[in-house]
């Protein structure tokens, strides 16, 4: 009996394939405020997260309560963060998007009242609000997608901090290893036909080939349901120009 592939063990969701807990620090999410309440905090600390590009603003506010934040570009310990529907359009301050102009550039921004941000949340990422109508507010995303959501949602004047991170090299196969690890991604990825006979499907055999069809069903059995699933075409696209 052959061993698992790989991706069948870790789609058990095994505690080696979760990503990891240690160095986490809260949930980076809006405090529960009322939507017409005003409030204000002050910025005491900005903190790095593990796993996480976007540096963490640590904000207190004015009944004592403290959040974490993601943090804008420009954001220093010290400054003050306004949440609420008469905020000014200041970078960093936290608005209804009902009340955010045409043209703004916004980040964290709501999908659903309450949730704490959830679109252009990663580091150096940005969305704008493109228009306002009957039916919500439509935002460009950063793919150049459009989405209408409720007017209710807050969302945060500015850029996102720590752009261009993912852009400096790693240096050795360590470095990539824990960076993946912190995210719960896999790494290395082995090809198949690398692979011993019983460890994956495609391995074995006197050079590195599939030795068989690539393509399998979708009702194929988990140890044998590797390369093209279900695939209705395989091979390089051949589409004709228009002359």
């Amino acid at each position: 009996m052959g061993k698992r592939p790989l991706v069948r063990r870790r789609g058990r969701g095994g505690m080696q394939f979760r990503a990891v807990v240690t160095g986490k620090v809260a949930p980076a999410k809006y405090p529960h405020f009322d939507l017409a309440a005003q409030h204000e905090g002050t910025v005491i600390d900005l903190v790095h997260e593990r796993g996480r590009d976007a540096p963490l603003a640590k904000v207190r506010f004015e009944d004592g309560s403290v959040s974490m934040i993601p943090a804008v570009l420009g954001t220093a310990v010290g400054a003050t963060i306004k949440f609420g529907l008469n905020a000014e359009i200041s970078n960093g301050n936290v608005i209804s998007i009902q009340n955010i102009p045409d043209g703004t550039t916004v980040c964290n921004i709501e999908k659903h009242f309450g949730d704490g941000g959830a679109i252009a949340k990663t580091a150096g990422s940005s969305a704008t609000v493109f228009s306002h109508n009957v039916d919500g507010v439509i935002i460009k995303l950063p793919s150049g997608n459009f989405v209408t959501l409720n007017s209710k949602n807050r969302a945060m004047i500015g850029v996102l901090a720590g752009g261009g991170t993912s852009e400096r090299p790693f240096l050795n196969a360590g470095n990539k290893w824990r960076r993946y690890r912190s995210k719960g991604r896999k790494y290395p990825i082995v090809r198949g036909v690398a692979q011993a006979a019983y460890v994956h499907p495609h391995g074995g055999g006197r050079h590195q080939h599939v030795g068989q069809s690539s393509t399998v069903a979708r009702d194929t059995p988990p140890g044998a349901k590797v390369g093209s699933i279900a695939a209705r075409k395989t091979g390089r696209s051949r589409i004709k120009e228009r002359v």
